[in-house]
């Protein structure tokens, strides 16, 4: 205890690296609990607000910059930018998202219940990244318990967010059985929360409709320098064809944007004769139905799609709503659109965002909820197509991030995303993750990353509506702020 004293900064960094463990590619859950603990105890220690606020930013800089280092990959690596201007910018981005904890740590600090309130903050900090700024929830502590712990099994009911306050209610348990003689009862209340996060998760909330159905996952492994490369165009849609032919699949899925041409979808021109007759052609002749990533075009409005070819003669179209900014959109262009032209080599920086109204492709008896890469992430946005569809696809190309652990944490977000609706989840990308996710979060059945590669297996649709489903964010939102406006006014005892 007295090594912590000495070094509180020092401590709260490590205790911040640490805790991405507890998240994918390593899964060990009780990591993120016992690293928030070991901050909430420093907190204890403190003798101000400010203090609190510091240890809480360094916090902040451990957990970030260790778990979204890959953001220099998709600047410097790929985008082409200048090292010393990507590890700026994405030191600026770690920082600013190390002030959540920061302030969390501050305010729980001027409270009269600190460990409460604490454990209340950080999860309502955590839903403010949801929407800020268009929002950048990654690394939420409640992705970190799905799919083994026994807290996953809030997720059916209170999503995301639900689970991370389990995460920061057990902290702050932890931290007071350290400092109190009177432990049995916290005891108890720790136990009884994992007890009852066990019991739900053994709780189908959904149920299976139809019959199974024959997929295959596309892993096309083009590499991000040369996907956009027009001289070799045609050779990635001839591999894609070659790929989606040679498969029996009764469903076919390719990854994001994996035609690299633009396909205006208002008129007939040589982009649909050339590349969406020949999967047409296969659609038809074979009685499959293929989904396929592309940039779509209206006049001069452009989107990132996924187009539904089936034997009927209308292409279905998803066209992505919750686009990235500075990857797929310019905020404030007259401010930043110098970046772009003069440091970066990034395509599609400028789309346009499809309607949030969007409907499931009905496509080999499924109703397909589609949505693209990042969307995944937003478990509130994904609910829109329920209950009405069966299934769940992401079709992902997260080869912006090289070799990292990106990949892994996206997967994660998508296993989180099945047991919050109780549907199966197929993950279609370029380099991986490539992934075939149970009803209830399990990884049934991936392929290694960075392979040309066809994952074929079998998958069930579901149906009925999980709380979550039903609910959304606003149940747990709405008892997190009950519970903060009765703690912050009560003095303590």
């Amino acid at each position: 205890m007295s090594w912590l004293k000495k070094h509180p900064q020092l401590t709260s960094l490590l205790l911040g690296a640490s805790c991405v463990f507890g998240f994918a590619p390593f899964y060990v859950f009780m990591l993120p609990i016992l690293s928030i603990a070991g901050l909430f105890y420093l907190w204890e220690l403190t003798t101000s607000p400010k203090q609190a606020a510091k240890l809480g930013f360094v916090f902040g800089l451990g957990f970030f910059i260790a778990g979204i280092y890959w953001i220099y990959i998709s600047l410097h690596d790929v985008g082409g930018m200048p090292f010393w201007m990507a590890g700026l910018a994405t030191f600026l981005l770690c920082a600013f998202l190390a002030l959540f904890p920061s302030i969390v740590g501050y305010l729980a600090k001027r409270s009269a219940h600190p460990l409460a309130i604490a454990a209340i903050l950080w999860v309502l900090s955590e839903w403010i990244r949801d929407w800020i700024f268009t929002g950048f929830p990654w690394l939420a502590v409640g992705y970190s318990q799905a799919p083994f712990s026994p807290l996953a099994g809030f997720a059916p009911i209170f999503g995301a967010f639900g689970v991370g306050l389990t995460v920061t209610v057990s902290a702050s348990i932890l931290v007071f059985i350290a400092q109190h003689k009177q432990r049995r009862p916290a005891i108890s209340g720790l136990l009884a929360i994992w007890m009852v996060g066990g019991a739900f998760s053994l709780i189908n909330w959904t149920s299976p409709v139809g019959n199974p159905t024959k997929v295959a996952l596309i892993q096309g492994n083009v590499a991000q320098e040369i996907k956009w490369d027009e001289s070799i165009a045609i050779q990635t849609v001839n591999q894609y064809l070659g790929m989606a032919k040679q498969t029996q699949a009764e469903l076919v899925i390719l990854p994001e944007t994996a035609l690299p041409i633009a396909i205006d979808l208002t008129q007939k021109n040589m982009a649909q004769d050339q590349v969406l007759a020949p999967f047409k052609t296969i659609a038809s002749g074979d009685r499959k139905a293929i989904l396929v990533g592309a940039v779509s075009q209206k006049e001069e409005t452009y989107f990132n799609t996924m187009l539904g070819i089936s034997s009927i003669e209308d292409v279905q179209v998803y066209h992505k709503s919750h686009l990235v900014p500075f990857g797929e959109f310019i905020p404030l262009k007259s401010v930043f659109g110098w970046i772009y032209r003069d440091w970066l080599n990034m395509p599609l920086s400028d789309l346009s965002r499809g309607s949030v109204e969007q409907k499931p492709m009905l496509m080999v008896g499924q109703k397909i909820a589609v949505n693209i890469c990042y969307e995944d992430v937003f478990g509130e946005e994904v609910i829109r197509q329920l209950p009405e569809a069966t299934l769940l696809v992401n079709a992902s190309n997260d080869a912006w991030y090289g070799r990292s652990n990106a990949a892994e944490q996206h997967l994660q977000f998508s296993q989180m995303r099945a047991l919050e609706t109780g549907r199966m989840v197929l993950r279609a990308t370029n380099t991986g993750a490539t992934a075939i996710i149970s009803n209830k979060g399990d990884v049934l059945a991936t392929v290694p990353q960075f392979t040309t590669v066809i994952l074929n297996g079998s998958v069930q649709g579901y149906t009925g509506s999980t709380p979550y489903i039903r609910w959304g964010n606003w149940a747990i939102i709405s008892l997190l702020f009950i519970a903060l406006i009765l703690l912050w006014g009560r003095k303590k005892k």
